[in-house]
Formats: C-alpha cells, sequence, structure tokens
C-alpha cells in the first residue's frame, strides 16, 4: 500500500514538473519520444503561436473544438452525447477537446479506450486551469501529428505547402485542420475527394465563426 501511495505521489509530481515546464518550453510528445526510441526520425520544428497562421488556428478550433474558448477543459455536453453513441472501442475522437488531446499527446498513449478517457479528463482539466488558452493552442499545435515523421504545424506546412506555417492561406489551413483526424491516410497536398470536400465546408463554417476571442 505504502509503496502504491509512493508510486502515485511520484507520479503526481512529475506531472506537475512537466506541466511547469511545458508552460514555458517547448513540450515533446510521448508519440514523439516513442519515435526517438525507436531510432526513427521525426520533423518537428517548433514555433511560437504568432508564427503560425491566423487560417490554421481558426481552422483547427472550429474543425476540432468550437466551444474551445467556452469551456474550461472539457465539454461535457459534447462528451456525454459521444460517450452515449459509441461503441466498445471508447469514446471516439470527436469528444475530445484540445486540451484533452493535448493532454492525451504529452502524457498518455494513443489508443482509444475508456481508461485512457478517465485519465485523458482530470488532465486536461489542469492543464486549462494552469496555462492561458493561446498556450494551450501553440502546444496543440506544436505536437499534432501530420504524417508518420510530421510533427507540428511547421513541419506540416514545409512539408505539404512548401512554406512556413505563418503563410498557409485558407484552403491550405482547412486541408491541414482536416486531416488531423487521419493524419496516416490524409495528405493535405493531394487530399482525396472525400478530404477536399471535408476541407471545402470547413472553410464555408470558418466564414461564418466568428473570432476565438480567448486568443487576444
Amino acid at each position: 500500500m505504502r509503496a502504491a501511495v509512493g508510486v502515485m505521489a511520484a507520479l503526481v509530481l512529475g506531472f506537475a514538473a512537466l506541466l511547469f515546464v511545458y508552460r514555458y518550453l517547448p513540450p515533446v510528445s510521448t508519440l514523439m519520444l516513442a519515435r526517438q526510441i525507436e531510432g526513427e526520425t521525426a520533423d518537428r520544428r517548433y514555433v511560437p503561436l504568432a508564427q503560425i497562421s491566423e487560417q490554421l488556428r481558426k481552422a483547427v478550433i472550429v474543425s476540432e473544438d468550437g466551444r474551445f474558448c467556452q469551456h474550461h477543459g472539457v465539454d461535457w455536453s459534447a462528451l456525454r452525447l459521444v460517450i452515449n453513441h459509441s461503441g466498445a472501442g471508447g469514446p471516439a475522437r470527436g469528444a475530445s477537446t484540445i486540451a484533452m488531446q493535448t493532454a492525451k499527446n504529452l502524457f498518455l498513449w494513443p489508443s482509444r479506450s475508456y481508461l485512457r478517457k478517465a485519465i485523458e479528463i482530470p488532465l486536461a482539466l489542469v492543464i486549462d486551469f494552469a496555462w492561458p488558452k493561446p498556450r494551450i493552442l501553440e502546444v496543440y499545435l506544436n505536437i499534432a501529428q501530420w504524417g508518420q515523421e510530421t510533427f507540428g504545424a511547421e513541419a506540416a506546412a514545409r512539408r505539404y505547402f512548401r512554406k512556413s506555417a505563418e503563410k498557409l492561406d485558407e484552403r491550405e489551413a482547412a486541408l491541414l485542420a482536416t486531416a488531423l483526424p487521419l493524419p496516416q491516410l490524409r495528405n493535405p497536398a493531394r487530399p482525396s475527394p472525400r478530404h477536399a470536400g471535408l476541407a471545402a465546408r470547413l472553410v464555408a463554417r470558418m466564414r461564418i465563426a466568428g473570432p476565438a476571442a480567448c486568443l487576444n
């Protein structure tokens, strides 16, 4: 019992330390670490939020987490809805906010399960409490996977469009944002008809959506 308490205390302290460090310094996701341990290369070029196209910021928020500025890390109404319609494999990606995906990418494992979701939720609440919204979005955009060896918006923009993340236009941003659920299968530079259609519909939604007030 004492050993278990000690392990739990060490995990909590470790998480708190990383949370403080990652508030100010470029973080490394668990998937990036796994790639490095396996001897694979990972292309990631960390850039501040100001150097990521406003179009990409908007595209990701509209596509991934429309209530990003309103909730406190977890969108409870959306989570309940998705869980009620989930199968045995666990909640789908649609239940995840940007804070929850950041928690998963930084501290947890990628496969879906109710256990992972149960851990992910309190981590997301703590991240949202400890970090301002712009920092959460910045970290997420810098650790999100956009291909087998491509992590972060800057690496993705240069790989697929031969330009910096700061120069992405509306359509390119939408193609990148709609690739996130299936980064291994969707190529933003050569989108399938379905992928292109998703991006076009996202562009329409982006034009209706107002600015993200919490990023100003």
